[in-house]
């Protein structure tokens, strides 16, 4: 009697049986995968890069502020480069005229700079001595008209924490100084600027040969020019604010003889650069050094402030910036921060666009991984269905 054909595959399956059975890895060897392999060497890989930039900050940093002021010049140079007929000469003649312009400024202002600091430095333990006194505080109630129990009160909690003002006073004014230890880095950042002027798109072109795949290519194309264009606009945008801050902060306090007119208009330019954060800073730094050295009209400099920061804010920062960033006030918040907890002053200034490169990278990995499902609107056919 011939086997049925239910006994040819059981025959037929019983060796196969037997030889993936055979085949198959023992058993420590099968609790590994391939894909537990892939994310540990991915994190392994991430965990060594974090190590090395840390390692490296420093000079992560200044390459970083290098490429940052290369997205400022950028701008001009390509203007520039179309009727000079090179990109070299482009770059030498904006050099030049950068040169122009700082030394010029240097002659005019440099004098005056330095007077008003050496000024302060000299008279401001003169004028934390009077404001832990409490003579500082007579005074401004006494022109002020303020109640006795008003000024005891104020007196006495300005008293019971003077340790941890005197605390807080100290590390801020070491994290403000800690950017001068590296004072080098204004010659060295235009010399490396020259070579991302001149090389960018070179640069940019192999970033995206690292990729052998051509939907690789074209992510990191994409990504790159959404940087590009994101990190240019920003770094501008932040000069443009910058320099109205310090016109507009040394012209009104020149005006209203505010005592360091020059120092504080210079500190609240620098400190446009550092989203939120930066101004607050600056406009507490406005208002307390007059009041330690007796300024008359602390009421009208407040009212000047609190107008221009209005204005910067609601009317020049929309109009300049415009989309750049796209981020939420409070993660600047957040962000300036946290940066400023890990890096000090330059964490702080990096880490807004920082923020920004991230949300560009999670966009685009979220867009092409949405192109990539099938749409839900769309209704699959089945096989049979599409047969008859």
């Amino acid at each position: 009697m011939p086997p049925s054909p239910t006994q040819d595959s059981q025959l037929i399956s019983k060796p196969r049986e037997q030889h993936t059975e055979d085949a198959r890895p023992p058993f420590p060897l099968r609790l590994w995968h391939w894909t537990t392999a892939r994310v540990l060497y991915t994190s392994a890989i991430f965990f060594l890069i974090c190590y090395l930039i840390r390692a490296a900050r420093e000079t992560f940093t200044l390459f970083l502020f290098a490429i940052l002021f290369a997205y400022f010049l950028a701008p001009l140079v390509n203007r520039l480069q179309k009727p000079l007929r090179s990109r070299t000469a482009a770059i030498l003649a904006v050099y030049l005229l950068l040169a122009g312009i700082l030394t010029a400024a240097v002659f005019l202002l440099a004098p005056t700079v330095s007077d008003e600091m050496h000024d302060l430095a000299v008279k401001l333990p003169e004028f934390l001595n009077r404001a832990a006194s409490g003579q500082l505080l007579q005074s401004f109630a006494q022109k002020h008209h303020w109640p006795a129990d008003r000024v005891s009160a104020i007196q006495g909690f300005l008293q019971s924490h003077s340790d941890v003002l005197t605390t807080w006073g100290g590390d801020i004014a070491r994290s403000l100084a800690r950017p001068a230890t590296h004072i080098w880095w204004l010659l060295l950042i235009p010399i490396l600027a020259i070579f991302f002027l001149k090389d960018g798109e070179k640069i940019g072109g192999n970033i995206s040969g690292i990729a052998s795949d051509r939907e690789d290519r074209i992510l990191i194309n994409g990504l790159t020019a959404d940087v590009n264009v994101m990190l240019g606009s920003y770094i501008r945008s932040q000069m443009i604010l910058a320099l109205l801050t310090l016109a507009a902060y040394s012209i009104v306090l020149s005006v209203m003889r505010v005592p360091y007119a020059i120092v504080l208009a210079s500190l609240a330019g620098f400190l446009e650069f550092i989203p939120v954060v930066g101004p607050a800073i600056a406009a507490v730094c406005t208002l307390l050094i007059p009041a330690l050295a007796s300024y008359p009209h602390i009421v009208f400099l407040l009212a000047f402030v609190a107008v221009w920061r209005l204005l910067q804010d609601y009317v020049n920062a929309p109009r300049i910036m415009g989309k750049s960033l796209e981020i939420n006030p409070l993660l600047q918040i957040f962000a300036v921060l946290a940066g400023g907890e890990i890096a000090g002053v330059v964490g702080a200034l990096v880490s807004v666009p920082a923020v920004a490169i991230l949300r560009i990278i999670w966009r685009r990995m979220h867009r092409n991984s949405t192109e990539d499902e099938p749409s839900s609107g769309q209704m699959s056919i089945p096989q049979s269905a599409a047969t008859e």
